[in-house]
């Protein structure tokens, strides 16, 4: 069964990847500046904590001056709270930013799959819809959450940098040739490591779906034989990945000892030419001991920067998927001016092949082939490109959304999905017990309820997999039937049933919707033999119409058509 589109949570700039970011970040502009500017406090704060030791050591102690002990302490002091309000403050804007990037990104998502519709599972795999919900959207979450942290390490390394300069040009100097020469040794290993990150991404969305594949076609694998062979594919494919897996872990391996060693030796550098000022003469006991503060502050900003620069670049890779997702078109789009449809039930017309639907009419369609009853109901439901009217308007002409809500396709490639049997039945919640309970008598369906634990509350796996294939057909025809379309198109609603429950839908079906407009794709002999209208369709053209008796007696190929489904 085909569904409208939902409504759209936003406009993300789809054009690249770093512009999805930008668009993420300026989604919640006052929480992500704020996360920033807490960050920068946050950092700051702990930069000047060296200085105000150092302080306190030559003004204090060296002069013997109580007084000034105390108030550097207390300057001191004043800058513990600081950074403790402000870093907590600031992990509470990260946690915000975080879940809002990732499930801002999870909304886009389904937006864009509800917009694709129908036309979803032909651009694009399940397992890279799965993967962006799972594993993308954590890292682009990540690459938002340590933009914070990143800005904050920059400003404390310029911080930090000032007061080296001002107090020993030399160690000034080594910090702000130092830094920039760390992070172009760490940009070496980032590139690599975003080409194996976007192979592994790659392939870890291939296997998803071919596990999805194989999953959802198990039963019939083991009924032809194929199951070894396809396990032993999806094992050499995961042994693919398994390589690519630890090609990416080699890469990010380097880059964690590098956040490690590369500060280290900064810092030892710094540590040493202090001492040796020091020794000289060239600065006092109290900058010494800032200095050996500043070596030992200088490891967090520098592995927040080797840190962001790792998660900068997941989430770039991640972001790049989502904006390919973004950037499929959906087959059909609204036009640029919708014409309204009058109220009330209409004539809908099929002009390429002639068919024309009386309103609140039960009409049968039987094809010579299947695929042209296929092709008219999806030009019927504006999911293929036609000529069709409804009260005279071209479909073309209506927005699709009032196309969705008037006019319902439901064929047998529609899916249960897990829930109540209630939610199944009725998703949008608009039919009461006893509505839903009348569908499920018009399909033939209340069997199926009464066997399940629970009944209509009773849970239903994904894909309604504890069913039958007849059973499945049934509860689609009943959802179809809650619906209440103004005109609903059904094909191939009985296929997957015996001549018994088909003959008591074929019954029924015309009762429940009386008053409505109702196309049934089949060569059944039972449901055409209850329709008021049959429409025989040879080449994809109307050629018949008439009583299901009266086509049977005049048309031939009618007889023949009809016959092959009596014979099967």
């Amino acid at each position: 069964m085909r569904f409208s589109p939902a409504g759209d949570p936003g406009t993300p700039d789809a054009r690249s990847a770093t512009r999805y970011l930008v668009w993420l970040a300026g989604r919640r502009p006052l929480l992500f500046g704020g996360a920033i500017a807490l960050g920068v406090t946050w950092m700051v704060a702990q930069a000047l904590m060296p200085a105000a030791i150092g302080r306190a050591v030559d003004a204090g102690l060296a002069h013997r001056d109580p007084d000034a002990l105390v108030r550097w302490g207390l300057v001191l002091l004043g800058l513990g709270v600081v950074q403790a309000v402000t870093g907590i403050l600031r992990h509470r804007c990260a946690v915000h930013n975080w879940l809002g990037a990732a499930y801002r990104t999870v909304q886009v998502t389904v937006d864009a799959t509800n917009r694709l519709g129908a036309a979803l599972p032909r651009r694009v795999a399940a397992g890279e819809v799965v993967s962006i919900g799972t594993a993308d959207i954590e890292h682009i979450g990540s690459a938002i959450d340590i933009t914070a942290r990143g800005t904050g390490a920059v400003v404390a390394i310029a911080t930090v940098a000032v007061i080296l300069l001002t107090a020993s040009l030399p160690l000034g100097l080594v910090v702000v040739l130092g830094v920039p020469l760390l992070m172009a040794l760490v940009a070496l290993l980032i590139r690599p490591l975003h080409r194996q990150q976007a192979a592994y991404r790659e392939s870890t969305g291939e296997l998803t779906a071919r596990a999805g594949d194989i999953v959802s076609g198990l039963r019939v694998l083991r009924g032809v034989g194929g199951e070894p062979v396809l396990g032993a594919r999806y094992r050499e494919q995961s042994q693919a990945l398994r390589a690519n897996g630890l090609r990416v872990a080699r890469v990010e391996s380097l880059i964690q000892a590098a956040q490690i060693l590369l500060p280290g030796v900064f810092v030892v550098l710094v540590t040493w030419l202090g001492a040796r000022f020091a020794l000289r003469g060239e600065i006092s006991a109290g900058q010494l001991v800032s200095f050996y503060g500043y070596t030992a502050f200088l490891v967090s900003p520098l592995r927040n920067l080797t840190e962001a620069a790792d998660k900068l670049t997941r989430g770039h890779v991640a972001a790049r998927r989502v904006v390919r997702l973004l950037r499929l078109a959906p087959e059909f789009t609204d036009p640029a001016r919708p014409v309204a449809v009058p109220e009330g039930p209409g004539e809908l017309v099929d002009v390429r092949s002639g068919l024309v639907l009386r309103p609140g009419r039960l009409t049968a369609l039987a094809a010579t082939a299947p695929e042209d009853a296929a092709e008219i109901a999806d030009r019927l439901g504006r999911y293929a490109d036609g000529d069709v009217t409804l009260h005279g308007v071209p479909l073309r002409d209506v927005a699709l959304a009032t196309v969705r809500e008037r006019i319902l396709v439901a064929d047998n490639d529609a899916q249960l999905f897990s829930g109540t049997l209630r939610t199944e039945l009725d998703p949008h919640d608009r039919g009461d017990r006893r509505a839903v309970e009348a569908a499920l008598v018009a399909a033939s369906a209340t069997d199926i309820v009464e066997a399940l634990p629970g009944g209509l509350d009773g849970p239903v796996a994904e894909r309604g997999r504890e069913f039958s294939g007849g059973q499945r057909q049934r509860l689609r025809l009943a959802r179809a039937l809650v619906a209440d379309p103004e005109a609903l198109i059904l094909v191939e609603p009985t296929s997957a049933v015996d001549a018994h429950t088909e003959a008591r839908i074929a019954d029924r079906l015309a009762a429940a919707r009386r008053g409505r407009t109702t196309l049934v794709c089949t060569t059944s002999p039972l449901v055409l033999g209850r329709a008021e209208h049959v429409v025989f369709v040879e080449d994809g053209k109307v050629v018949a119409e008439g009583r299901h008796d009266e086509l049977l007696a005049a048309e031939p190929r009618y007889r023949a058509t009809v016959s092959r489904e009596e014979d099967r």
